[in-house]
């Protein structure tokens, strides 16, 4: 009769390499399969903030928000609140969700907090990682170098202005180019044609930084090349990082301006975190 016989030291070792070796192939692609999955998340929550978006302007003559028009109390997460109905993860990217712990700790995989007037008194603790395109507001004057002309202020309101005469140039934007809601850093934000690229991923910071740079708090690099994005025809989609160059952010933006292929960009004049993903 035989004596059974148990692993020996080296046949244990081979046995937890062979394990370990398994586990470094299936990582990544376990590690692409949850970002896919995240990524389809993010979308179908912008989709219902585009369902929430299309309410509220349909209940306010085409209307968007007034934003920083009127103050705190007319911000989108105070504005749009009776639709989304204090559902808090509404306001959050899946690949976003931990909080910032200061102004100084952020980042692109980070949610931004602001405690912010309510319009019924006092104030609320908001945790988001999605932002509104600030020119969408209905705004009634200028915000220092922000024109009122340059704002879209309404759905209905998809005629171009002439950036040196500020008058309407007659041709209609497409609506499905028009940026309303989307991935970013911080709640507001004027994005400009003529804005730099940020030098490193994470090197632009959150809050109000002047009104240059803003293009930076959309593009970020957390689809993987891609921002997940709600246009002002309530469709959503990802564009490509290079791509925020050419989305009509207000009405006088530069579609084929510095940093885009039509206006002369080339991939070597990208920061080097954005030099390999697509020209556009």
């Amino acid at each position: 009769m035989s004596k059974r016989r148990g692993f020996t030291l080296i046949e244990l070792l081979v046995v937890i390499a062979i394990i370990a070796l398994l586990m470094a192939i299936m990582m990544p692609a376990l590690q692409r399969v949850r970002g896919q999955a995240q990524k389809v998340t993010c979308q179908a929550r912008l989709k219902q903030w585009g369902l929430m978006f299309k309410l509220y302007t349909d209940d306010h003559d085409g209307y968007f928000n007034e934003g920083w028009g009127v103050g705190e109390t007319t911000l989108w997460m105070n504005a749009l609140r009776p639709y989304y109905r204090d559902n808090w993860d509404m306001l959050l990217c899946p690949t976003a969700t931990r909080e910032m712990a200061s102004l100084s700790d952020w980042g692109t995989f980070k949610a931004a907090v602001r405690t912010v007037a309510t319009p019924g008194g006092g104030s609320h603790r908001y945790v988001f990682s999605y932002s509104i395109n600030s020119w969408t507001n209905y705004m009634h004057a200028a915000r220092g170098d922000r024109p009122e002309e340059w704002f879209w202020k309404r759905v209905t309101n998809t005629a171009a202005v002439n950036p040196t005469t500020g008058t309407t140039a007659g041709r209609q934007v497409s609506r499905n180019n028009i940026p309303v809601f989307a991935d970013s850093t911080w709640h507001d934000a004027w994005p400009r044609h003529t804005d730099t690229p940020s030098p490193a991923m994470d090197a632009f910071g959150i809050g109000n930084q002047g009104t240059s740079g803003e293009m930076n708090h959309f593009a970020i690099d957390r689809h993987s090349g891609f921002v997940n994005f709600l246009f002002m025809d309530w469709s959503t989609r990802d564009v490509g990082l290079k791509e925020c160059w050419t989305l009509k952010w207000h009405r006088s933006f530069d579609t084929n301006g510095p940093w885009t292929r039509a206006g002369g960009a080339r991939a070597e004049d990208w920061p080097a975190w954005l030099r390999n993903y697509k020209e556009y």
